[in-house]
Order: C-alpha cells, then sequence, then structure tokens
C-alpha cells in the first residue's frame, strides 16, 4: 500500500508558502508506518515545529496504470480526511541544504486518516468542502474546487510513473491555514458537516 501526497494544490497555501504553482502535480510518498488512524498523536522528540496540513484523501479501488485521465473516475469511491503532519523545522534544514525532506514528511504516524470514508457519489467532486479545527476553533477551510489539479488529473499523472493498487491513498493536498500544533491541542476534522476524525496532541 501507497501513500501519495500532492504538495502545491491550493494556490493560497503555496503562496503562504513562497513557493511557485506547480504546471503539473507535485508529490511525495509517506511509508505505510505513517498511518495513524488512532485518537492520540504523540509529539515527536525530533522535532519543536509540527505543523498540521489538513486534506481530502481518495482510495483507489482497483489496479490500474497509464490511466486516462477521462477513465480516472472509476478507479475510486470513497472519500476521507486526514492530516499530513510535517516538522517543518526539519523540512527548511533540508531545503536549506538541497536535500530531500522525506524527514519531515514521512515520519512515523504523520498521515493520519479518517477510520471512516464516504461514498463520494454522494458529493459532487468539484464540490467538496472540508475544514480543521484546532480546539474549537475553524484554522482551515477548503473545497475541492479550489485545487489547481483534480482528483481524475493526478490519478491519471500518477498512474504513468506508478502502478496504482487497490488500498493506495492519496492526500489532495492542503488550503492555506497551516500552523503549529502544540502539545495539549485537540484537533476535529470535517468533511462538509460530518465529523472524520479527533485527535489529541499529546
Amino acid at each position: 500500500m501507497k501513500i501519495f501526497c500532492i504538495g502545491r494544490n491550493f494556490k493560497d497555501h503555496a503562496k503562504e508558502m513562497n513557493a511557485d504553482i506547480p504546471t503539473d502535480p507535485v508529490f511525495f510518498l509517506k511509508p505505510d508506518t505513517a498511518i495513524l488512524n488512532q485518537k492520540t498523536f504523540f509529539y515527536p522528540d525530533f522535532s519543536n515545529d509540527i505543523h498540521y496540513e489538513c486534506e481530502l484523501v481518495i482510495k483507489i479501488d482497483k489496479v490500474g496504470k497509464n490511466i486516462s485521465e477521462k477513465f480516472a473516475h472509476k478507479y475510486y469511491s470513497k472519500i476521507g480526511l486526514g492530516i499530513d503532519f510535517t516538522a517543518r523545522d526539519l523540512q527548511t534544514k533540508c531545503k536549506q541544504k538541497g536535500l530531500p525532506w522525506e524527514i519531515s514528511k514521512a515520519f512515523d504516524n504523520s498521515a493520519v486518516i479518517s477510520k471512516n470514508f464516504l461514498d463520494i457519489s454522494e458529493f459532487n467532486t468539484n464540490n467538496i468542502s472540508f475544514k480543521l479545527k484546532k480546539n474549537d476553533d475553524v484554522v482551515q477551510e477548503g473545497n475541492s474546487s479550489e485545487m489547481i489539479f483534480s482528483f481524475n488529473r493526478i490519478i491519471s499523472y500518477l498512474s504513468k510513473f506508478f502502478t496504482l493498487k487497490q488500498g493506495d491513498l492519496i492526500f489532495m493536498g492542503t488550503p492555506k491555514g497551516v500552523a503549529p500544533v502544540n502539545i495539549g491541542d485537540h484537533l476535529k476534522g470535517y468533511i462538509v458537516d460530518t465529523e472524520m476524525f479527533s485527535l489529541e496532541i499529546k
């Protein structure tokens, strides 16, 4: 099982990170050991600056390679919500040295995934709203209509380089509003008004 994470898929987030707007999907991978679907995230001792990045997540239903964009909708039927936790201090050091930065993105428990996935047929894929609350305050809000690259475009692009398999997950990128978490914080994520996860930082 592979976890793909799409970067800079929301223009406002790219701007807040002082990054260029991509012309093709930008992505990185996390290992399966990054998955966290329990109610507690334990702050790691190797970072002092862990940031949340709330994202829509789709789950691949069947094997596919070189998938045409017009057929990509046949390869997924469920949508969930997740957090791409990022050790921003480690990422900054890696960027400054021109090094890969998986160490800041792919560490254990860095990929929060909602336990429940929703039937995507219940939604217009071009208008799925989601939000993240920290300590009951909304800190991120996004909508799939704001994504630079659509679900189908991303699936088609990824399948040029990787065989997609049943159970693979794709994090679709985060909107603006990323910020640090601290021990004692409580995070809740929603698709529209459905609570998808509730997480304590300890």
